[in-house]
């Protein structure tokens, strides 16, 4: 076989292989059973298994840029470290094909006692740069990390923002032809966001290979050319973003692909019911129920002349999920059963920020939609439909039932910060909403001459 002949078929190899790649822990329920293994005293086995990958396997193309997405504790970031070589397999094959810059977590492979330049040439060498090439690259990096005379300090002194800042520039400034990332580019103020997104937007157009882990699915949407899904160390499938997308926001509240608001039955259910197709008549005792994860920490009250037992979000195809796509149209449901006789009473939700800023929110006063007086047993259900206007990010969704008893306003039953909902957005404006604003432009040409 010719050189060229190689360089072709080399050329064709995927930038990264992986071939039923499975991690296994051994889980020892005391410190003995391990020492008793490791010096063959016990035939006994001491351990039960852990795999945190099982007989994973898919191809990453040379110039694409694949996403990995799945719960905590599905597996992502296992892969990703056994592809670099921080973690070995258990068995099966892991080959990457170039030159790779990892950026894992938060400042791995730096030395906390070195100063910040020192780490430089310390990461460079490690990823088999001579002094000579690394003196080529000190001044992209130090511009893209912009912490100025920190440089020269022990990075034991740096702020998380500057740790993350310097970590991330060396990763991107020494040429890869792989660049793996684990839920870096979400990180530091928004303006070096920017300029992540943007050196990341450079890479995809000079033909970099990209594999990256992101819980952003705003991110993994707009970037990605392809998707792996992973759930608890299996992959469960690969695709267009989209459509891995939402059979991930089916995962995040249990629930298998292909159902929808039209599958779910008339009283309350719990989630791994829905994974077995069984649906419990539970709530009937008044409680809480639902197969959207709640807040434990929620803070409630009332006065108990009525409470909620159902608390549901919708996307735009019906399904129940808590994340929604900005730009599109949403459902809140709720159902409330009445303990008391009521005379006007209102329904409401709101949204906050993680700071507990509230960002928007409304009732059926406001509305216009009168429930009208409800006598004890009375169970309503009520729907809020709208578009989804809000940033991309996290939010959390308040709800109560107050109203009106004798003239005299009373709180009926409240329920702060209960569901969490995640906005996905490929393209987030300033502030809390997007002015969806429509942009013309008129140019008006010089005449010549």
């Amino acid at each position: 076989m010719t050189e060229n002949e190689t360089m072709a078929r080399t050329d064709q190899e995927p930038a990264i292989r992986i071939r039923n790649l499975n991690k296994m822990y051994k889980l020892y329920d005391k410190p003995s059973d391990r020492l008793k293994e490791a010096l063959g005293l016990s035939r006994k086995k001491r351990y039960h298994e852990l795999y945190a990958l099982k007989d994973v396997s898919f191809d990453v193309a040379r110039g694409e840029t694949v996403g990995i997405i799945g719960t905590n504790g599905s597996g992502k970031s296992t892969i990703l470290k056994i592809i670099t070589g921080v973690l070995s397999q258990t068995s099966g094959e892991a080959v990457s094909n170039g030159r790779i810059s990892a950026l894992l977590e938060l400042g791995a492979g730096f030395n906390l006692e070195y100063t910040g330049m020192e780490n430089i040439y310390l990461n460079g060498t490690m990823m088999g740069f001579s002094e000579k090439e690394i003196d080529g690259r000190v001044e992209d990096i130090l511009a893209f990390a912009d912490i100025g005379e920190f440089i020269n300090q022990p990075v034991k002194t740096y702020s998380s923002g500057m740790f993350v800042r310097l970590a991330f520039a060396v990763a991107i400034n020494i040429d890869p032809e792989i660049l793996i990332v684990d839920e870096a580019l979400s990180v530091g103020d928004v303006f070096f966001q920017a300029k992540c997104y943007h050196k990341f937007e450079e890479f995809r157009k000079e033909g970099k290979t990209i594999l990256f882990v992101s819980h952003d699915l705003g991110s993994v949407s707009k970037y990605c050319d392809r998707v792996i899904l992973l759930n608890k160390g299996v992959k469960l499938a690969e695709g267009a973003p989209k459509e891995m997308v939402d059979l991930y926001k089916k995962l995040l509240v249990g629930l298998p692909a292909g159902i929808t608001e039209d599958d779910l039955p008339g009283e309350d259910f719990q989630a791994d019911a829905v994974m077995t197709g069984e649906f419990p008549e539970s709530g009937e005792d008044g409680s809480l129920t639902g197969p959207l994860p709640r807040n434990p920490e929620t803070i409630e009250y009332g006065e108990g002349q009525a409470h909620f037992t159902k608390l549901l979000t919708f996307d735009e195809k019906g399904t129940v999920t808590n994340t929604i796509e900005k730009g599109s149209h949403f459902t809140i449901q709720v159902q409330i059963r009445f303990d008391r006789d009521v005379e006007e009473p209102i329904c409401a939700y709101t949204f906050k920020n993680l700071k507990g800023t509230e960002i928007t929110g409304t009732n059926t006063m406001f509305e216009g939609c009168d429930i009208g007086p409800k006598k004890a047993g009375d169970e309503i259900t009520v729907r809020f439909s709208q578009r989804m206007n809000l940033q991309g990010g996290e939010y959390l969704l308040s709800f109560g039932c107050t109203g009106y008893h004798e003239g005299e306003f009373r709180v009926f039953h409240r329920l702060y910060d209960i569901l969490n909902v995640t906005v996905i957005s490929t393209k987030n404006t300033v502030g809390f909403y997007d002015m969806n604003s429509k942009v013309d432009l008129f140019v008006k040409k010089q005449r010549e001459g």
